[in-house]
């Protein structure tokens, strides 16, 4: 008796952590569509402006700051990007040990200012003894670009003033709902392109206003733009992560279910088995 009821607690319980997990992988998917969405919709705007950044880099003779670098010499900043919830499956793993390879393979980012967005990557550098410069928990899961244009804005003003040579960014990058991959981009020095086999334009510009004004509006707001993107990258993958991580949770809590049914049924029966063969001794003791 009492192993029958031990097992229908344990069903019980099971059948809640299901309940949960299938909630929240609903949760994950309502909210994977919306960021998908999001994430979409500001690729062709960033695309056609690094496309414009290039073309203009390429056919003015003007150098730009953001383009070529101000101190080589000095430290770079790294941004670290992660959740501030878990149960996400291995997204703020994997994103924490490209971050941890990137910073000890670089002399000039393990001694530079590290930076974190979420409480994930906060606690998981903390843990590993790794002094954070600061912490930005204002974020969340749908970030305004007026906050993403405010960060990118003190990182373009400390490059440009030289007390940083690079500003790289550790996140998840996303292609398709199939695959995302932790990578480490750079923002500045800006690069207006990351594909080698990318064709030149020939296209011919005549600049008005000049050269040096026109390129000192459209860099930044590349570069913005850029943060941006990845910021979006980020949150859809976290939240592929999550709905992947809960449907597995889910299964499994099915499975387990069925094992306990079937457990449950063999021990009742032992049971009333046990208790069926006591009356049939107890009746012939009888006799």
């Amino acid at each position: 008796m009492g192993k029958s009821r031990e097992i229908k607690k344990r069903l019980k319980a099971v059948d809640n952590i299901r309940r949960i997990t299938k909630t929240m992988q609903m949760i994950a998917t309502s909210k994977f569509a919306r960021a998908q969405q999001s994430s979409q919709a500001g690729k062709p705007y960033t695309e056609a402006l690094f496309t414009l950044v290039r073309e203009l880099a390429e056919a003015s003779e003007a150098d730009h700051p953001l383009l070529s670098g101000v101190a080589t010499d000095k430290p770079e900043l790294t941004l670290l990007i992660t959740s501030d919830r878990g149960l996400c499956g291995p997204y703020n793993g994997s994103v924490i040990r490209t971050a941890l390879a990137h910073i000890r393979a670089n002399p000039k980012a393990e001694n530079g200012t590290l930076e974190v967005v979420g409480k994930k990557g906060a606690a998981a550098l903390k843990f590993n003894r790794i002094n954070i410069h600061a912490n930005h928990t204002h974020f969340g899961d749908a970030p305004a670009y007026e906050d993403v244009e405010k960060l990118c804005e003190g990182y373009i003003d400390r490059f440009i003033a030289g007390d940083i040579s690079a500003v790289r960014v550790v996140s998840m990058r996303y292609f398709t709902a199939g695959k995302q991959t932790p990578e480490v981009m750079q923002l500045l020095p800006f690069k207006a392109s990351t594909d080698e086999n990318e064709t030149k334009s020939n296209a011919q510009y005549e600049f008005s206003p000049s050269e040096h004004e026109l390129l000192s509006r459209v860099v930044p707001a590349a570069a913005k733009a850029l943060l941006f993107q990845l910021f979006k990258d980020a949150i859809v993958s976290e939240h592929i992560a999550r709905m992947v991580a809960m449907k597995a949770a889910t299964d499994n809590a099915g499975k387990m279910r069925h094992r306990l049914n079937r457990d449950f049924n063999r021990a009742r029966q032992a049971q009333i088995t046990t208790e069926l063969t006591e009356i049939v001794s107890g009746a012939a003791a009888l006799e």
